[in-house]
């Protein structure tokens, strides 16, 4: 006997969409304020709708999730995917980060601690104002490897990001990274753990924060473009190590 399938129900994809267009507008205004201003809300908009019907289409009351909770991981992840297509951080931006990065690491593992930044400074043969100002250059290269996602129940946490399609052992080491990240984030200085924390679980906005810890809100997107180099650098450092071992 010949199976049939059901056909999609368009009436209820449809609606679905309509009713949460605002959702892609809230994530895209929320995203823009981290990326470069050449890359226009409207554009990130426009990806977001695409992933608003491809949640739409996909979606199962029996998966015992919200339709809000489970649009947003795809809406958000279609708008990651755009920005790094487009590829925007400059070479020179990308050079940068993996010089502090290094600077980082080295410190790190000299001082037997998390460098300050005076200490990061100096070994940059830089003033503590220019440290600030190259903080503010690498704030557009902070997707590069370290993403904002949004978990099943629509609260948003860090996420390292795994090109997909690498064979069958891409969800094992994404997972493996995860736990990582997780003991890495751990290991932070307080305020930037803090920052990270009210960032991207209580979803404040970095004036709001600014607010909070009391300082300006440059400043507090100084010290998380910080936090994300000091977590990629910890990162890189346990990836290299032989058998999973610690530093």
């Amino acid at each position: 006997m010949r199976m049939t399938m059901p056909e999609p129900d368009f009436e209820t994809r449809d609606r679905l969409v309509m009713e949460h267009v605002g959702l892609v507008r809230a994530l895209a205004g929320r995203l823009a304020h981290r990326v470069p201003a050449q890359v226009e809300v409207s554009e990130l908009i426009s990806v977001g709708v695409l992933g608003l019907i491809d949640a739409a289409s996909r979606f199962k009351p029996t998966l015992g999730v919200p339709f809000d909770a489970f649009a947003r991981r795809r809406i958000h992840g279609a708008m990651l995917d755009a920005l790094r297509e487009l590829d925007w951080a400059p070479r020179s931006v990308r050079k940068l980060g993996r010089t502090m990065d290094g600077t980082v690491a080295r410190l790190r593992h000299e001082l037997g601690r998390e460098p300050e930044e005076k200490e990061i400074a100096g070994a940059l043969n830089v003033s503590e104002t220019e440290y600030g100002r190259i903080l503010d250059q690498l704030k557009t290269a902070e997707l590069a490897t370290i993403r904002q996602s949004t978990n099943e129940d629509g609260t948003s946490s860090l996420e390292v990001a795994v090109d997909p399609g690498e064979g069958p052992y891409a969800r094992l080491e994404r997972e493996e990274l995860r736990q990582l990240l997780a003991e890495a984030i751990t290991e932070l200085p307080d305020r930037e753990r803090q920052i990270l924390a009210l960032y991207y679980q209580e979803e404040l906005t970095l004036a709001e924060i600014g607010q909070v810890i009391g300082v300006g809100e440059s400043r507090v997107s100084q010290l998380r473009t910080q936090a994300i180099g000091r977590l990629r650098s910890r990162l890189a450092d346990r990836m290299r190590l032989p058998n999973g071992a610690r530093a």
